[in-house]
């Protein structure tokens, strides 16, 4: 009678490590290997791999452009995005 009463006491843990036991049997026996993962991926793998290895290629061949060149190719767009100056903006209220 004790050794009932015992395991009617820890019924929830017992429950539990039950569940827990069947979801990593299910896990071991019934998800595909790493290798059936690897061969559906390789293409996605391959290709970032050969992404990667060109960009540092192009960071590392390329010469590094002039500081005035850079400068002026996004004054225009930075221009355009911070609206007109101020003295514009008072003017067109006034008038």
């Amino acid at each position: 009678m004790e050794i009932q009463e015992k395991i009617i006491q820890y019924k929830y843990h017992i429950i539990f490590i039950f569940i827990i036991s069947l979801i990593l049997v299910a896990l071991i026996f019934l998800a595909p290997s790493f290798v059936t993962i690897l061969v559906y991926f390789w293409p996605l793998l391959l290709s970032t791999a050969l992404f990667l290895v060109a960009v540092v290629f192009f960071g590392k061949t390329s010469s590094p452009g002039t500081e005035s060149s850079s400068d002026k190719a996004g004054e225009g767009l930075l221009d355009y995005v911070a609206g007109p100056p101020e003295q514009v903006v008072e003017n067109f209220k006034q008038g």
